[in-house]
């Protein structure tokens, strides 16, 4: 069964001037709060208001790499985790549970180094 995209971010050093950028540009309007710590500080991440399209969010601070990133569905994350090491990707992180949600996230990257997530709700 093919496995969906769920969730896209926006990580950067000054998540706030992100969020107006985008706001400016796209008109996305945000509802700030917190994300897993792997993935912002707290109390710094704005989850786009929900509209057409996937979900989304701008996040991140100080000390945080810069990325753009996209999240696939999965049933469960270290089990997907485990799958794209064996495939021949690199785990980075995770699971991370979210404070705040039953959500679950993992990070990897595939075998020529680029990043993506993975996302579980229970």
């Amino acid at each position: 069964m093919s496995r969906p995209v769920v969730h896209f971010e926006v990580i950067g050093a000054d998540p706030a001037a992100l969020r107006d950028y985008y706001a400016a540009l796209f008109g996305w309007s945000f509802d700030v709060g917190n994300a897993a710590e792997a993935v912002s500080e707290p109390g710094n991440y704005g989850f786009v208001q929900p509209g057409a399209g996937i979900p989304g969010g701008i996040g991140g601070g100080p000390g945080f790499a810069a990325r753009t990133l996209f999240y696939v569905g999965v049933p469960d994350v270290d089990e997907a985790l485990r799958e794209a090491e064996r495939l021949g990707g690199t785990r980075l992180s995770g699971p991370h549970q979210h404070p705040d949600t039953p959500l679950t996230v993992g990070f990897f990257t595939d075998p020529e180094g680029h990043l993506v997530g993975v996302a579980a709700s229970h």
